[in-house]
C-alpha cells in the first residue's frame, strides 16, 4: 500500500504540473485513500459526514444492490472548496487511479471557474465539508437532549422539502421588512393637486404612513428559510436544522445543474492530460484508456442501446465537438457562463445528436418502448426537464394565515415543465 500511494503522488504531483501547463486553474486538491465501503457511504451522504437519518440507509442499499448487479462503480468522489476533497478506492488498479487524478483536477477546474459553483463557494466560505460536520455534531447534541423521535421528526420534514430553495437568493438572506410606506399617488389630476395645496391637506396626504406587511411579501419559493424564520412555534435547534439542511441544499445543486457539463469537462480533461503525459509507462496508459473508453460508453458494455443518457459520454461529446470548432478559450468562457441548461439548448446540435444516436423514447401502458422522435428540441428539452428545481415541482407560499397555515402553490407557469396535462385533467 505505501509503494502503491507513493507512486501514485508522483504522478499527482506530475499530472498537476501538466494540468497548469495547459490552463487548468484550481484550488489545491487533497487526494486521500478510502476503502470501497467507506466510499459507498460517502457516495450515498453525498459528504464525508453528514447529518444522520434512515433516508440515508435506504439509498445505502440501493446503491448495494446496483454494485452487486455491476450497475454502478465507484472509483471516486470529489468535494469542491479551498482546498478541494478527492477520495480514491484503495482498490482501484494504479492505472485507474492515474485517472482519476487527472479526472479530479478537471472538477477542480470547473469548480472554481464557473459562476454556480463560485457563488455558492463566495457565500459559504468554501468550506462546506467542515460546515456539513458542524451541523452532523449539532444534530447529535439535539439526539443526546431531546431524544431520537423528536430530532426525526423535524429532519423528515426538513428533508422532504431539500429539493425546495430559491436558488437566485442569498445564502444568508434578510428577513422581510416589518413596515412599508404608503406610496405617493401618481398622475394626480389638477383639481386634485389644487385641493391637496389646501392649508393642512399637503402633511396629511404627504406624511407615509406605516403599515405591517403581509407575510410573505411575495411568492416565496424558498420554503426551508421560510419555514425556519417564520415558524412562530418551532424552537431554535429545530430552525437549525431547517437551516443547516438548506445550506447543504445550496451547497449540492451546482452539482446538480452543471452535472453534465461538469464530468463531461473532467473527462475531456483526463483523456487529454493523459494523452500528453509522456511520463507515463506505454502499459499504464494503455490501461487507463481502456478505464476512459468504458467511462465514455454511451451504454453499458453487454448493451446496445441505452434509454437513459450516460452524463459523461454525452458531456465528453459535447465538450469535444465545442473545443474542436470553436476553440479552447470559447470552451473555457462556457465553462464560466453556463449550466447545464445553457449548454445542453446552445451546444447539443442536429449534427452531434445524430452522430450520438439520440432519440426520445416512450412506454406504452403494456411495456413496449417505442421511439417517439428524434426532433431536436424536443430531445433537448427532454435532457434538461428533471433538472429544472432539482426534478421537483416549484411550490410557493403564497400566504400565512393568521392562525399559522401555509398556503401552496404549483407555480407550474414558470418551473420549466408546465402541467401534465394528461394528468391534470
Amino acid at each position: 500500500m505505501v509503494n502503491k500511494v507513493s507512486n501514485l503522488s508522483e504522478n499527482v504531483s506530475r499530472l498537476e504540473t501538466l494540468a497548469r501547463r495547459y490552463g487548468l486553474d484550481f484550488y489545491p486538491v487533497d487526494f486521500e485513500m478510502t476503502p470501497a465501503s467507506f466510499m459507498l457511504e460517502i457516495s450515498v451522504y453525498g459528504l464525508p459526514v453528514r447529518m444522520p437519518h434512515w433516508s440515508f440507509g435506504v439509498r445505502y442499499i440501493h446503491q448495494l444492490i446496483r454494485q452487486h448487479m455491476g450497475n454502478s462503480r465507484i472509483f471516486e468522489v470529489m468535494f469542491p472548496g479551498n482546498p478541494c476533497h478527492a477520495y480514491l478506492v484503495d482498490t482501484n488498479t494504479h492505472p485507474e487511479n492515474t485517472l482519476v487524478v487527472a479526472h479530479v483536477l478537471g472538477h477542480a477546474d470547473f469548480s472554481k471557474n464557473n459562476h454556480l459553483f463560485e457563488r455558492f463557494h463566495r457565500m459559504s466560505g468554501g468550506a462546506i465539508v467542515e460546515q456539513a460536520a458542524a451541523h452532523a455534531h449539532r444534530i447529535e447534541e439535539a439526539l443526546q437532549e431531546h431524544g431520537a423521535e423528536a430530532v426525526e421528526a423535524v429532519l423528515d420534514a426538513a428533508l422532504s422539502l431539500e429539493s425546495h430553495i430559491d436558488i437566485g437568493s442569498e445564502l444568508h438572506r434578510d428577513l422581510y421588512p416589518t413596515t412599508v410606506k404608503e406610496t405617493t399617488r401618481e398622475g394626480a389630476t389638477a383639481f386634485q393637486k389644487r385641493f391637496e395645496d389646501l392649508p393642512g391637506e399637503h402633511a396629511r396626504h404627504d406624511t407615509p404612513k406605516p403599515s405591517r406587511p403581509a407575510v410573505p411579501p411575495h411568492p416565496e419559493s424558498d420554503l426551508l428559510w421560510f419555514i425556519a424564520q417564520y415558524g412562530e412555534e418551532l424552537e431554535p435547534w429545530e430552525r437549525d436544522i431547517f437551516l443547516a439542511v438548506r445550506e447543504e441544499s445550496f451547497y449540492f445543486y451546482p452539482v446538480f445543474a452543471c452535472q453534465i457539463m461538469n464530468e463531461g469537462w473532467a473527462s475531456y480533461w483526463h483523456a487529454r492530460l493523459l494523452r500528453e503525459a509522456d511520463f507515463l509507462p506505454h502499459d499504464e496508459y494503455l490501461s487507463a484508456i481502456k478505464v476512459h473508453s468504458d467511462v465514455v460508453s454511451p451504454f453499458a458494455a453487454e448493451q446496445q442501446v441505452a434509454l437513459a443518457v450516460n452524463p459523461y459520454h454525452l458531456g465528453f461529446s459535447i465538450w469535444e465537438n465545442i473545443v474542436e470548432k470553436q476553440g479552447l478559450e470559447r470552451a473555457r468562457e462556457i465553462v464560466r457562463e453556463e449550466d447545464d441548461f445553457g449548454f445542453i439548448r446552445n451546444h447539443l446540435d442536429t449534427e452531434l445528436a445524430e452522430k450520438l444516436g439520440l432519440f426520445v423514447w416512450q412506454a406504452k401502458d403494456d411495456g413496449e418502448i417505442k421511439v417517439a422522435g428524434r426532433d431536436i428540441n424536443q430531445l433537448r428539452e427532454t435532457i434538461i426537464a428533471p433538472r429544472f428545481n432539482y426534478g421537483a415541482p416549484r411550490i410557493v407560499i403564497s400566504e400565512l394565515r393568521p392562525d399559522g397555515t401555509l398556503v401552496l402553490t404549483h407555480d407550474h407557469r414558470t418551473d420549466g415543465r408546465g402541467l401534465d396535462l394528461d394528468r391534470a385533467g
